[in-house]
């Protein structure tokens, strides 16, 4: 049987647009969420990995629609090795959060620089909105076994990281900050002299 060049030609199109609906189908679900903090110093786009830290991500991308982070500031910057915030107003309040998530520190990803992760405390299931970004390589605080189970990274910063660098270069002093749960107030070190303000966090279109 005789095929016509203009039946294969068409044939051929209909494949090559199958494969570029179906990769563009793939690349749309593999699709990664990125974070953007709007800050007193620049912004800091954040690309979130859903797959390594599903219920960390989900946590945080929680908080960020309930705008629970506009306002919020990086209370701890700690040079040489990381800043946190996340948790705290401009006045020393801390917000009431939700309950906390279980820590997922044996994913895989390590707490190289340009990383976040959830601050938290002792306990290991205690993390809920506080995070950090690191500004070295800290191997020190990846998970390393159930009893030294380290922190659970869950992104990486994908754009100002100069922003992240200029916050690592503030001036600090000690701050003391009245925690409910204690009915007193603490010294807290390494507290930017200068409020640095997250005054909106968003999910990037």
């Amino acid at each position: 049987m005789k095929v016509s060049r203009k039946a294969v030609l068409s044939v051929v199109v209909i494949i090559l647009l199958a494969v570029s609906g179906f990769v563009a189908w793939t690349q749309f679900f593999n699709k990664k969420e990125v974070v953007v903090l709007e800050t007193t110093m620049g912004n800091i786009e954040i690309e979130l990995d859903r797959e390594k830290a599903p219920i960390t991500v989900a946590n945080f991308l929680s908080y960020i629609k309930g705008s629970f982070y506009d306002g919020t500031i990086f209370h701890r910057v700690f040079a040489g090795f990381v800043i946190q915030g996340g948790g705290y107003t401009p006045d020393a309040t801390e917000k009431a959060t939700n309950d906390p998530i279980k820590l997922e520190s044996s994913n895989g990803l390590k707490n190289l620089v340009g990383t976040i992760a959830m601050a938290r405390t002792t306990a290991p299931d205690s993390a809920t909105t506080q995070f950090f970004i690191n500004l070295v390589d800290n191997p020190d605080l990846d998970y390393k076994s159930a009893s030294s189970p380290g922190y659970a990274v869950f992104g990486k910063v994908i754009a100002g990281m100069d922003v992240v660098n200029k916050i690592a270069a503030v001036e600090v002093g000690t701050r003391d900050v009245y925690l409910p749960d204690y009915g007193q107030s603490y010294p807290f070190q390494m507290w930017p002299v200068e409020d640095i303000i997250i005054t909106r966090a968003y999910i990037k279109p």
